[in-house]
């Protein structure tokens, strides 16, 4: 294993490596079978997508494009603040494609609400959600995944892109912060 000084900081360890890589490669395998025929544009929200996003497009194997949209709501917090605020634009049109969203997790809704509204509103013939985590007893808006790797509890996750101000992304699984770390 490799030398760390985060995972002092992990109060458990809820999916391993393993697990995720193995769960990434079945989530590749459905989007490949649903838009094998469709050349669709992935698109992920920056930051907490990064490593999962690059897992995913090498697990899919399909002809397609990427593009990224910054997005937050966060502003360092544990909580969303409601507000989401547009960080990085996307720099392609999309009008009359078939996106994939590509996003950390599935917490309150709010950013992933704001995201889909806003790709209908620049042209997208349609939206597709993926996320590598769900976190159900968060939702405060309407909105679910259309692919989910993992349901989570309502504890503070990291690791495997998602972060605690913006640390803790490179963590190579996903962990349940201890409360310590974040309500100094």
């Amino acid at each position: 294993m490799a030398k760390s000084n985060m995972d002092q900081d992990i109060l458990k360890v809820l999916y391993t490596e393993e697990e995720i890589k193995a769960r990434v490669q079945a989530m590749g395998d459905e989007l490949y079978d649903k838009f094998a025929d469709k050349n669709p544009l992935f698109v992920g929200v920056l930051n907490g997508c990064f490593i999962f996003m690059a897992d995913l497009v090498r697990a899919t194997q399909l002809k397609s494009e990427l593009e990224f949209i910054g997005l937050s709501s966060y502003n360092n917090g544990v909580k969303s603040s409601g507000v989401v605020q547009i960080t990085r634009d996307l720099q392609r049109d999309i009008t009359n494609r078939h996106i994939i969203v590509v996003e950390d997790i599935l917490d309150s809704g709010n950013t992933l609400a704001f995201l889909k509204k806003y790709l209908l509103s620049k042209g997208a013939a349609s939206i597709t959600i993926v996320t590598l985590l769900d976190k159900p007893s968060r939702r405060e808006k309407a909105i679910t995944a259309d692919l989910a790797g993992f349901e989570v509890p309502d504890e503070f996750v990291v690791g495997y892109g998602l972060d605690y101000a913006q640390q803790y992304r490179n963590v190579p699984y996903i962990g349940v912060l201890k409360p310590e770390v974040y309500s100094k």
